[in-house]
Formats: C-alpha cells, structure tokens, sequence
C-alpha cells in the first residue's frame, strides 16, 4: 500500500533522526543527573526555589519567542531558501521585542512568585531567547533534514561548557546565578555550532506573502506552546507565591526527576514527530498508521519508569540526593503520572495537530486544561502543600487534559481506537508489575535505599518486560543480541 510505504520510508528518516536524538539525551541527562547531585549537595533549597522561578519564565518566553517560526519553518511546503530570508528576520525582531518586554517585567513576576530576589536570575537566564533567535531557521533547517546528528553533537558538546560554568561557580558561591550562568554558556556554544552545522544562505529580507504564511501558522502554535508552558511551570509561581522558595527548592527537586523521561525520550521524539506528522499528514492513511504505531511504543516506554517514580519515589530520592531532601518524594509519586500525561499529550497529541496544521486546535487543548489548572493549583498548595499542588496537577491532567485531548483528534479525523488493542499488553503489565513492585518494598522496608530500588525496582521492570514485549520480539531481540 502507498500509505504504508509512505510510512516506512519517512519511518526510516525518523527512526535514525530519533536515535541520535536518545542518545544525545541520554548523554546530557546524564550529566544532568551527575550536576544535579553535586549542586544538591553544594546549593542550598531556596538556591533551587530562586532557580526555579527563573526556569519557569525561561520555558515561557522559549516557547513564543519567535512567534512559532520555528515550528512553521519545519512545516513549510515549499524550498526552504525562498522563506529563511523572512523567517529569519522574523524571529530575531519578535525575540528581541519580547526580552525587551521580559526584561522590564522580570520584577513584577519574581514578586508573583514570592522572591523578589529572583529578579537578576530571571534577567540573565532569559536572555538565551536573544541567542536563540540567530539560530531558530538553522536549528528547523536541520529537523527537516532529520540531521539529527548535528544537532545532538551541538546540544551535547554545549552541556559541556554548561557543567563547567555551573559548577565552579556554585563551589565559588554563586548560588542560583550558578544555574543561570551555566545555561547562558551553553546556549552560546550550542548556537555557534548550530550556525555552522545547519547551514542556510546568510540573506535578510521581508516577503508579505512569506511572513503571512509563516504567522498564520506560527502565531497559533506559539500561542498553543505558551499555553503548555504556563501548564508546565505555573506550578511552579504558584508553589512559590504560596509556600515559599524553600518548599519551592523541594518541588523543582521532584519535578526535575519526573521529568527524566519527557527530557530523554519526548525532547528526543519531538525533534523528528513533528516534521514525520508533518509529512504523514499529507495522507490521511498514512497519518492514521502513523498514529497506530506509535502510541503503543510511547506507552510501552513511559510506564516502567512512571512505575519506579510512583511507587519507589522515597527510596528513590533518598538514595540519589540524600534524607534531607525526602520532602520531595510525595510529590514526585504524583508526578509520576502528570508525566504520562505530559508524554502522550504534549509529545504526541499536540504534534499530531500541528502536523496537520491545526495549531488553533492546541491552542484551545492547552487553554481548556489551563483554565482547569490554576484554580486547582492554588486550592492544592493551600490545603495539601507542596503535595497537594502535585495531586491537583496529576488529577487536572489525568481527568481534563486527556479526555479532551481525544476529542480535538477525533474531531481533526485522527482515528486512535486503531491503537487501543495494542495497548493491552503494556496497560496489564504495568498493573502486575506494579503490584509486585509494592510487595517487595513492603518486604525490604527499612533496608538501604540501594537494596529496596534493585529488589522492587528490578524484580517489577523485569515483570512489565516479561508481559509487555511480545514472544516473537523478544526472540527478535535476542537472536539480534546473539
């Protein structure tokens, strides 16, 4: 069938693209992961609650920056060197109007969040906006091209320059200026290396009927991508507001760990699912295949280590950071599950619609949940802390965002039930496995953390493999290994 081969071949571009892209992730999460235990144990927790105030406006304006050229650059129909003239002019005017605006509202935010001193750090680190503007049609010129490859050698070799600064500077004192600094470098390198790798012809110019194009798909996804921003970080201005950059420090913690997977596998899949949508959706049958294949696989990778989180999150955190930070181990169960949510919604959904060009429709996805959100942030962080602001985060996503979010695709003639039986399988084995893993820990309770994570932890990843992955795969993967 067309469609099928249709699906293969840009399959294949993907598949190669989305391996560079893992392991680039898995490359930088770890070193995350190891800067993060330094900086857990040389920073104190307000140093984590001021950072995170200025890690929340940085995801904002990140994400509207350039008015959504980025995204409409990948999505273009058409040669690329006819559009980058304007796409570029475009994106550097918006993203320097809008630091511009940032800069002078920085205080007013930082107070919003209940740390005025925060003020500097948000400042310095969404300054990387200015940076990224020199680079947004290289960057989208190198995901059409599934250059993958590039692209994660420049991410990988400017999380370097950012270990370095952040952690010297942390030992010599510089608090969360430690954080922001080390962000600001390795936007610099990445950018630099970028603009080399993902080679455009160096021409200004302003096409009406190019710009008009471009903004007519742009503004709405910018607007959409803002939205998911203000669902990923309002937690964090509110926690703040409310609880302080204490408690504040003790959420970023948990949040930054439930955000492992969305930051390996989803940062990964989005570079390659949006220009693969893109092109699928050219051919309705071949999107609706598109989407068979692929939620099963999201599903199957993001459950084992929801798993892990929900059910392990204190012997989890005890052993990477240490007693002091146990705090963060109630919240990290909750969200465990705004992260499966965060997955199938955020890295699929909403790159299916844009794909189809149907950027209004995330628009209204993204303000519906919000809506939902911040009522019921505000109400958890009163009642329950900075758990209680985790749990209304899991239920508003779990029981508002994904209902709807299967409307708007049914409504755009996306067809998912094509995907439910393949489900099955990793949907059983996460019960069972889940199961066991509560067993065991029950029975290795008061154990080194060490021991409980390898009895539970392993003896319940192995159970969902067991289930999940079907015999004649798993004989593959073996023969394969052999």
């Amino acid at each position: 069938m067309d469609e099928t081969r249709r699906v293969a071949e840009i399959g294949a571009q993907a598949g190669r693209g989305l391996r560079w892209s893992i392991l680039g992730n898995l490359v930088t999460r770890a070193g995350s992961f190891a800067m993060g235990l330094v900086l857990a144990r040389v920073l104190a927790a307000d140093d984590f609650g001021t950072y995170a105030v200025a890690l929340a406006a940085t995801q904002l304006v990140m994400h509207v920056k350039d008015v959504g050229i980025q995204a409409a650059t990948v999505q273009w129909r058409g040669r690329l060197e006819d559009m980058a003239p304007t796409a570029t002019v475009l994106s550097f005017v918006f993203a320097t109007a809008l630091y511009g605006l940032f800069y002078g509202f920085a205080p007013v935010f930082a107070r919003m969040a209940g740390n005025e001193d925060a003020t500097g750090v948000v400042r310095l680190l969404t300054s990387i906006i200015l940076i990224e503007a020199f680079t947004a049609v290289r960057s989208a010129a190198l995901l059409r091209r599934f250059d993958q490859d590039k692209l994660t050698r420049a991410i990988m070799i400017g999380f370097v320059a950012n270990a370095a600064v952040a952690i010297t500077l942390a030992l010599r004192g510089a608090g969360a200026y430690s954080f922001a600094w080390g962000q600001v470098a390795a936007s610099v390198v990445t950018g630099v290396l970028i603009f080399v790798w993902g080679w455009v012809p160096v021409r200004l110019g302003l096409d009406r009927q190019v710009a008009g194009r471009l903004l007519r798909f742009g503004v709405p996804s910018a607007l959409g991508f803002g939205l998911e921003a203000v669902l990923m970080n309002a937690d964090y201005v509110v926690v703040g507001n409310v609880l302080g950059a204490e408690r504040l420090g003790y959420y970023l913690l948990a949040f930054n760990v439930s955000s492992w997977v969305p930051g390996i596998i989803g940062t990964a899949l989005r570079y390659v699912s949006l220009p693969s949508f893109s092109r699928l959706a050219e051919d309705p049958a071949a999107l609706s295949e598109g989407v068979r294949r692929s939620v099963p696989v999201m599903v199957t990778f993001v459950l084992p280590p929801a798993l892990v989180m929900a059910v392990l999150a204190h012997p989890l955190i005890s052993f990477l950071y240490g007693a002091r930070w146990d705090s963060a181990a109630g919240v990290l169960r909750w969200l465990a599950v705004l992260m499966v949510v965060r997955m199938l919604i955020s890295f699929l959904a909403v790159d299916i619609l844009t794909g189809l060009g149907a950027t209004r429709t995330t628009v209204w996805l993204n303000l519906v949940w919000a809506a939902a959100l911040l009522p019921a942030l505000v109400a958890g962080a009163h009642l329950g802390g900075i758990r209680g602001a985790a749990v209304a985060h899991a239920l508003v996503a779990a029981l508002v965002a994904v209902p709807f979010a299967l409307f708007l695709l049914r409504r755009a003639g996306v067809r998912v039930t094509p995907a439910l039986p393949a489900l099955v399988r990793p949907v059983v084995a996460a019960l069972a496995a889940g199961t066991l893993m509560v067993v065991l820990d029950g029975l290795t309770a008061g154990g080194p953390a060490l021991v409980r994570l390898a009895v539970a932890g392993g003896a319940g990843l192995l159970l969902f493999v067991l289930v999940a992955v079907p015999g004649t795969a798993m004989h593959k993967l073996v023969r394969r290994s052999a």
